[in-house]
């Protein structure tokens, strides 16, 4: 069936392109270091740094070069690999329960980059890439890690990759004067890269103030520091002299807790609004009954819940998945 409905899809002109596989040094601690990604490993401290990187030049606006980059193309390289990163955390590297989202890049070429798929979007190849995009997004989504995103001087949280921050569990956005730290929306956050819950992660974040998300939508220009943090992109806005311990702090004390735990209230964090299929079988439902009461952190000998009015701590296993 799938073949039968490509094969219609009258708006197909021309050949497909070839996924090469990706480009990746793995490293002995099991980092990975891609073109577009990098992904380090702290063992001792149970997290990892994902760093995202925006194009390195102004990319193509024209559909047939587009076509001739293939998968060399920003858009869908940077996403196959931030895919590939994040399959590696979830299967290998267990017990890896934090993931700090970094970017880095050109906020212009990015919101570039973004506005050359909204207005190509009606063709086959610039909706399939649309399509990953919001395929890998959801997978960062339903990823049963904690996520926090740091939002710091040279970082490009704009358009698509402003998503990464949506998706997160905390943002952290430092607060320096003397320092360059901004965010931007574009039109891909407005529905094109939905999660599970069918909403956008901007309607799922201001769920009860509906005309917020409108206004971030539609605020010209970046978002200082000042601004992200009145229009509630951001959960925390240390200064300069704070962030290093607060970011510190942070990881240490996520780290410490239940993972279980975690992925409970992260599943029913991430997912308000309306029960979908998908958030039935991936958010929710699947975190609270199918995982976290039938883990021994939870009812096992040491678990939290047997020794709840004990005076003895419970002791937990950390892996998560």
């Amino acid at each position: 069936r799938a073949i039968v409905e490509a094969d219609g899809d009258a708006q197909k002109d021309g050949p497909g392109i070839k996924l090469n596989p990706l480009e990746v040094e793995r490293g002995a601690d099991g980092g990975r270091e891609y073109k577009y990604v990098s992904l380090k490993l702290n063992a001792v401290g149970r997290y990892a740094d994902l760093t995202v990187r925006g194009p390195e030049a102004d990319l193509p606006t024209g559909l047939e070069e587009i076509a001739r980059l293939g998968d060399a193309y920003w858009p869908l390289r940077a996403y196959r690999e931030l895919d590939d990163a994040l399959l590696h955390l979830r299967v290998n590297q267990l017990e890896i329960g934090l993931v700090c989202l970094r970017t880095e890049g050109d906020i212009d070429r990015v919101l570039a980059a973004d506005k050359v798929l909204v207005e190509n979007r009606d063709h086959w190849l610039v909706r399939e890439i649309i399509l990953h995009m919001a395929r890998v997004l959801r997978r960062l989504d339903l990823t049963a890690k904690s996520f926090f995103a740091l939002v710091e001087p040279g970082s490009a949280f704009a358009g698509n990759l402003l998503e990464l921050a949506l998706s997160a569990d905390r943002t952290y956005m430092l607060d320096d004067p003397d320092q360059l730290v901004e965010m931007a929306s574009s039109e891909l956050n407005a529905g094109a890269l939905p999660m599970s819950n069918g909403l956008t992660r901007l309607a799922s974040r201001f769920l009860a103030e509906p005309e917020q998300a409108a206004e971030v939508l539609g605020h010209a220009g970046r978002f200082d520091t000042g601004a992200a943090e009145s229009a509630g992109l951001v959960t925390f806005a240390p200064d300069e002299l704070d962030w290093e311990d607060e970011i510190r702090v942070a990881i240490e004390e996520r780290t410490s807790l239940s993972p279980d735990a975690l992925t409970g209230m992260e599943a029913s964090l991430r997912f308000a609004g309306p029960e979908t299929h998908d958030t039935k079988i991936f958010g929710r439902l699947t975190a609270w009954q199918n995982w976290i009461f039938q883990r021994p952190n939870a009812v096992g000998p040491q678990g939290a819940l047997t020794n709840y009015g004990k005076p003895t701590q419970p002791q937990f296993d950390y892996k998560r998945t």
